[in-house]
C-alpha cells in the first residue's frame, strides 16, 4: 500500500463534500484558562453516525466502481466503522455484511442493522474479527473495507484535520486518538502536507498502548488483549498507519 499523497487527500475531501458534515470547531474559555492556552475542539461527535469514521468509509464506497458495488462490501468493526460502512453502502444501494465482535454495544448493533446491513457476530479478538470478515468475503464476494489499514480510509479521515487547519491555520499542536491509526495517520499527513509546522501527537489509553510501544521499538507491536472502556481504541495499529506515524507523528 502506498502512502496517500496530498492530491489523494484533496480528492477525498472533494468526494465527501455534501455527503458528510463539515463539523464545527468549538471553544471553551474554561479549558483555555485552566491550561493557559487557546484550545480548539473539532466536534466529530456531531458527524454522521456520531463519529469521524463516515469520512473514510464514504471515501472508499464512493470511489468503488459499479462492478465492485454489485458484489457488495464487507468489513469488521465494534461499531463506528460498522455504522459508517453500512450507511455509505446504503447511499449507493450496495449490500453490506458487517462482522461485529461479541459484546458490541446494543445501540451500535441496532444502528448498523437500521442502515440495512447484515450483521454477523464473531469472537471479540482481532483474530476473530479478521477470520469472520474473511469468511464473509469468501461467501459473498464482497469488497473488503478495512477499518483503518487502507490508503483510501486514511485519506478520508484526513479531511477532518484538513477542515480544522483551514479554519485554524496557525495551530501549534493537534492531539489525536490512536486506535488502528486511520485518523491519526490521516491527521499527520494533513498537517505534513499543509507545511505550516503544526505538530501532531497521538494519545491512547495505558491499557491499549500498542501504538506507543510500536513507535518506541521501531516495530509494529500487535494489540492482543487491550484493556479500555474506549471500544473504538481496541484495534491493533495497522501496517500503513504505523509506517505513516513512524515518519510524521511527534
Amino acid at each position: 500500500m502506498e502512502i496517500p499523497t496530498s492530491e489523494d487527500l484533496e480528492a477525498a475531501q472533494r468526494r465527501l463534500a455534501g455527503r458528510v458534515h463539515r463539523t464545527p470547531v468549538l471553544r471553551s474559555s474554561y479549558f483555555d484558562g485552566e491550561l493557559g492556552a487557546e484550545l480548539f475542539f473539532k466536534a466529530e461527535n456531531l458527524q454522521k453516525v456520531g463519529a469521524f469514521k463516515i469520512r473514510g468509509a464514504a471515501n472508499v464506497v464512493l470511489s468503488l466502481s459499479e462492478e465492485e458495488l454489485a458484489r457488495g462490501v464487507v468489513t469488521h468493526s465494534s461499531g463506528n466503522h460498522a455504522q459508517a460502512v453500512a450507511l455509505a453502502a446504503r447511499w449507493r444501494g450496495a449490500r453490506a455484511v458487517i462482522v461485529m465482535p461479541e459484546g458490541s454495544a446494543e445501540v451500535k448493533l441496532a444502528a448498523v442493522a437500521g442502515y440495512g446491513a447484515e450483521v454477523r457476530s464473531c469472537e471479540a479478538t482481532v483474530t476473530g474479527r479478521e477470520e469472520g470478515a474473511a469468511r464473509a468475503v469468501e461467501e459473498t464476494g464482497g469488497h473488503f473495507i478495512h477499518p483503518y489499514d487502507d490508503a483510501r480510509i486514511i485519506a478520508g479521515q484526513a479531511s477532518a484535520a484538513r477542515e480544522l487547519l483551514e479554519e485554524v491555520p496557525d495551530l501549534d499542536l493537534i492531539l489525536v486518538p490512536v486506535g488502528g491509526g486511520g485518523l491519526a495517520s490521516g491527521t499527520a499527513l494533513a498537517a505534513h502536507y499543509a507545511g505550516d509546522g503544526t505538530r501532531v501527537v497521538g494519545t491512547e489509553p495505558a491499557g491499549a498502548d500498542d501504538a506507543c510501544r510500536s513507535l518506541e521499538s521501531g516495530e509494529r507491536v500487535p494489540s492482543i488483549h487491550p484493556r479500555t472502556v474506549a471500544d473504538g481504541l481496541r484495534g491493533s495499529l495497522g501496517v500503513l498507519p504505523f509506517e505513516i506515524l513512524s515518519r510524521h507523528l511527534d
